[in-house]
């Protein structure tokens, strides 16, 4: 239950931390944060919580990550879907919380930091091209945590190896597809929007989950010990 409730906690945090500086920062007229702010905001929120609840429930806030940790024999399949659902609600809480401040001040919520392509990519990038960024996003997120946290790597840096990974993602991808590479937030924040978020929001669970299990996979070889 306490890993549960750190996930729940530590997802919850990734959202609102992450999604709330684009909704209420990002273009905040004069000093708006930008993109760069955001991107750094969603490497913040996993860093701050993978130094004070990682030694909990290992601070994976996605459910991609969760299922990539499993394939690639990190993780204890029984957890996963607990894991998962914790996440999602931690996501919906979240996006609850935020959505009661953001109508604060009677405007609309507008996107909502929902995912994205085509008219609903920040960019009008493709479904193509949103596909490749999620898959390959989360392949590469995944191999960099899987990295950090064997056992053979140097100790202590992982939360802000991670971290900053999130930050260089969010860099690339922002303009794509609002970046996903998690289920859970992308679920949050679409069930606000609705409509076309709804409509695109198979794309943010298949597409970081599918890279998660390849990243899984690939570090299960190339990672084993000679």
């Amino acid at each position: 239950m306490k890993k549960l409730v750190a996930e729940f906690i530590g997802t919850f945090w990734l959202v609102l931390g992450g999604c709330g500086s684009a909704v209420l920062a990002a273009t905040f007229p004069g000093v708006g944060i930008g993109l760069l702010g955001v991107a750094l905001a969603f490497g913040l929120t996993v860093l701050t919580i993978a130094y004070s609840l990682g030694h909990i429930s290992g601070a994976h806030l996605n459910p991609a990550v969760s299922v990539g940790l499993w394939i690639g024999g990190r993780f204890d399949g029984k957890e996963l879907l607990p894991y998962i659902i914790a996440q999602i609600l931690g996501a919906i809480a979240a996006a609850s919380v935020l959505y009661i401040i953001a109508t604060g001040n009677g405007h609309a919520i507008g996107n909502f930091a929902a995912n994205g392509y085509g008219v609903n990519s920040p960019g009008n990038y493709s479904l193509l091209a949103a596909l490749v960024t999620e898959v390959v996003m989360t392949f590469m997120f995944l191999i960099i945590i899987l990295g950090a946290t064997d056992d053979r790597a140097p100790k202590g840096f992982a939360g802000l190896t991670i971290g900053l990974a999130l930050t260089l993602i969010h860099l690339i991808s922002i303009p794509v597809t609002n970046t996903s590479v998690n289920p859970a937030r992308s679920i949050s924040q679409a069930l606000f929007v609705g409509g076309i978020a709804i409509e695109q929001l198979w794309l943010f669970i298949v597409a970081p989950v599918f890279g998660a299990i390849l990243a899984g996979g690939f570090y299960r070889f190339m990672g084993k010990k000679d």
